[in-house]
């Protein structure tokens, strides 16, 4: 039957001969109509929630804006209060009251009803108050403050709360500006709150000064409306303050916001206007918001982020269907097209087919050759039941059978230990829960595995000698993908095993010997790119780091993160300058560990350059904290005073020197003070020096409990002390060594009774060495004695 009777159509319904131009045109078509028609129903619903959006963004903002005016008349509604429910309101009490209040708003003033006649007893008063230079003021044309002119009554601000560097206005009249009259006026009529037109803020900085002041009277008795108030609470509002704060940047913000004062006659003012421009769109939302008595219209219009953050994706919708539409019109012609060229493809390839399958059979007669040439390497093949069918002469060498003896005889089970077979065919049966024969148990993971899994067997020669060897088993296919039989190749790894062994042995008896060495033996690798590990670690680093030594054969930052913060940078410069120098590695550091906590660590190794760039130091690290803590008591006791406890001279002389440097380094204050037991001997000649050692030792305790925790004080030696003072004067030292003579003298010391002391004092001077300082203080203790003794004697010039 000829090749084209059979020939189905293109997708089921094109014919073949139908031109490949002409379908590629007429699906080209269809997609830009499809394309279109998704377009206009997308650009629809985008439309929709683009207004929705917009209308829910808008009703937010609107709703902040209204909330935060309600809040500007409530928290001065309840100043009003606070002054109508208090008898006398003072200025400390309406700072703590009002300044909690200062959030989005310039200011809140207190501002009393003065008459003519009240003016200069209310200023005097005020005056008398701590305000110095107070007065009635008032605005001038070149806005200056001047005294205020003569008029019957003035309303001047006397307590103010401000959030602005400019100060406070005190003594500004209220009534001195036409429109804040008006406004308190009118407050005054409605008995409640009021608000300005947008006036020019006073002592408010220039980016926040155009707004509004709310003003309400306050009135002590409820009952009389009409009556004069005593004065009237007052806010001060920037719109700009109140509502942008808290909102985004103007780049980042969605809307675009205008505020209208609608109370004017007239064209109405811009109260507020964001820094964001509205750009041209028919989406708008405009409210009106109530103050007080005075009206707003709120106008809210989208801006550039509300349109970049609501991109259509509508021209990509376009772009992405035409795209589709090309692609399949160029596919359906390719495929039109080389529908007839690859049926002639297939007839040709059919008859190469067939001079290929005789080739093949020479391919499997060399195949064979090459197998029986590999004498280094067991090649079995099995069927299915597990009898060999391919035995190769490697495997003949190997095992001492010939192949016409395996082959079609021997089995694959055959050539294993069977003590090895069963427990791994009794453990294959317990993973996969279902009972696996001896002779599959070599071939079952190589099937599950994919033929990928290499294990090590041991093999049964001819004479019955036992074989090492690493096999690998894989399943065998035939063309159509069905398990036929198995291919196990198998390498004799008798040396191999006796070569681990022997490193083995080697490791083991390392281990042993490093177990017993106090410390951790190492080896530290710093490669070419800076990552450091322990190539190895002996035991003992797991009580040095308390870190298991295998965490740090990869990376060796465990280790470091165990040191001391203070200790890490230097240990690292250590290591990075043995590297560089190929210097033998010392270092002494700490180590915080979780359980033994702060430890003394004592390093030493020894570097190699590496062919790679890297470094290898051989070291040893051992725990030298007891060594530490032997060093730290011997220091204690070579700077303590044995008999009373307190630090010896030596220690003061290192103190000493030491503040010194700093004050001569920076500058600064320190001072001295010396003290010398008066008649120290008598005590000594009549109660013997048991007792005198326990004057020294009362002396201490009574002086130690009157320091402050930065003074140092010392004893120089019999009955001789002194007292270092940083950053102290003369005459702070003078005051703190009367306190410790008032001390001594009101404390008698058992059973001596009463025991004095004559203080000398001196404070450091510029370019003046300890000698001097130490003299200068000598020499007022002895002023001290020659006065009489029991005295404290004031710095000597």
């Amino acid at each position: 039957m000829p090749l084209q009777v059979v020939r189905p159509k293109i997708l089921g319904f094109i014919s073949e001969e139908v031109s490949a131009w002409l379908v590629a045109l007429l699906v080209l078509l269809a997609g830009g109509i499809l394309t279109g028609l998704l377009a206009w129903s997308t650009f629809n619903v985008n439309q929709q929630q683009l207004r929705q959006r917009f209308q829910l963004l808008a009703g937010e903002r609107y709703s902040r804006i209204e909330e935060r005016f309600q809040d500007q008349e409530q928290r001065l509604d309840g100043l009003r209060r606070f002054f109508v429910n208090s008898d006398l309101v003072s200025r400390q009490d309406f700072d703590g009251y009002a300044k909690p209040l200062l959030r989005r708003t310039q200011a809140y003033a207190w501002a009393p009803l003065v008459s003519l006649a009240q003016r200069p007893a209310f200023e005097q008063s005020v005056r008398d108050q701590g305000l110095s230079g107070f007065s009635i003021r008032q605005l001038a044309s070149s806005g200056q403050m001047e005294p205020a002119g003569v008029r019957e009554e003035y309303v001047p601000v006397l307590y103010s709360q401000t959030q602005s560097s400019l100060g406070s206005p005190l003594g500004y009249d209220l009534l001195a500006q036409p429109q804040r009259r008006i406004t308190l006026e009118r407050a005054r009529e409605l008995d409640g709150l009021a608000v300005s037109p947008p006036v020019h803020l006073v002592a408010v900085d220039p980016a926040y000064a155009r707004g509004v002041l709310l003003a309400a009277p306050v009135r002590r008795s409820a009952s009389n409306a009409a009556a004069r108030p005593e004065g009237y609470v007052l806010a001060v509002i920037s719109l700009r303050q109140l509502v942008a704060d808290g909102l985004p940047v103007p780049a980042s913000d969605n809307l675009s916001v205008r505020i209208l004062d609608l109370s004017s006659e007239g064209q109405h003012e811009v109260l507020y206007e964001s820094n964001n421009p509205p750009i041209s769109s028919p989406l708008i939302a405009s409210r009106l918001l109530r103050l007080a008595d005075r009206d707003y219209q709120v106008d809210i219009r989208p801006s550039a982020a509300f349109v970049h953050a609501n991109h259509s994706s509508l021209s990509s919708l376009v772009v992405l269907g035409g795209l589709l539409s090309v692609l399949l019109s160029a596919l359906l012609y390719v495929l039109v097209s080389q529908r007839q060229r690859a049926l002639a493809l297939v007839e040709q390839q059919t008859e190469e087919l067939r001079s290929r399958e005789h080739e093949l059979r020479g391919t499997h007669s060399q195949l064979r050759s090459v197998l029986n040439a590999a004498t280094q390497v067991a090649i079995i093949a099995t069927d299915l039941r597990g009898v060999i069918s391919t035995f190769n002469a490697g495997a003949e060498q190997m095992l001492g059978y010939s192949s016409s003896e395996a082959v079609g005889h021997l089995t694959l089970e055959s050539l294993h230990l069977p003590s090895e077979l069963e427990p791994w065919a009794h453990s294959l049966s317990q993973r996969y829960g279902k009972p696996i024969p001896m002779s599959q148990a070599m071939l079952v993971e190589a099937g599950m595995a994919g033929g990928h899994e290499a294990r090590e067997w041991t093999l049964v020669r001819q004479d019955g000698s036992h074989l090492q060897v690493n096999m690998l088993a894989t399943p065998v296919l035939d063309d159509q993908g069905l398990w036929i039989g198995h291919l196990a190749i198998c390498i004799d790894i008798t040396e191999r095993k006796r070569v681990h062994e022997a490193l083995a042995a080697r490791d083991r008896l390392l281990k042993r010997l490093s177990a017993h060495v106090p410390g951790g033996i190492y080896q530290f690798k710093l490669d070419a790119e800076g990552h450091a590990s322990f190539t190895y670690a002996s035991d003992g680093i797991r009580e040095i780091y308390e870190i298991e030594p295998q965490q740090l054969q990869e990376n060796a930052a465990p280790a470091f993160e165990r040191i001391h913060p203070e200790d890490v940078r230097r240990v690292r410069a250590s290591i990075q300058a043995s590297a560089e120098q190929l210097s033998p590695w010392r270092e002494e550091f700490r180590v915080c560990l979780p359980q033994r906590g702060l430890r003394w660590m004592r390093g030493a190794a020894t570097p190699e350059r590496l062919p790679g760039g890297g470094v290898l130091w051989h070291g040893y690290i051992s725990d030298i904290s007891d060594l530490k803590r032997v060093e730290e008591e011997l220091r204690a006791l070579s700077v303590t005073d044995s008999l009373t406890g307190i630090h010896n001279r030596r220690y003061f002389q290192e103190q000493l020197q030491s503040e010194m440097q700093r004050l001569e380094r920076g500058g600064g204050k320190m001072a001295v003070i010396m003290l010398d037991i008066d008649h120290f001997k008598r005590v000594n000649d009549l109660h013997g020096h048991g007792v005198g050692d326990q004057v020294l030792k009362g002396l201490c305790e009574r002086t130690a409990r009157r320091l402050r925790r930065t003074d140092v004080f010392c004893r120089l030696g019999g009955e001789e002390f002194m007292v270092l003072c940083p950053d102290t004067d003369g005459q702070q030292a003078l005051i703190l060594a009367e306190e410790l003579w008032q001390g001594l003298r009101s404390s008698p010391i058992e059973p001596v009774g009463i025991v004095t002391a004559s203080f000398g004092i001196a404070s450091w001077r510029e370019g003046e060495g300890a000698d001097g300082l130490l003299l200068r203080a000598d020499s007022g203790v002895y002023a001290a004695k020659q006065a009489g003794r029991d005295r404290v004697q004031a710095e000597l010039p």
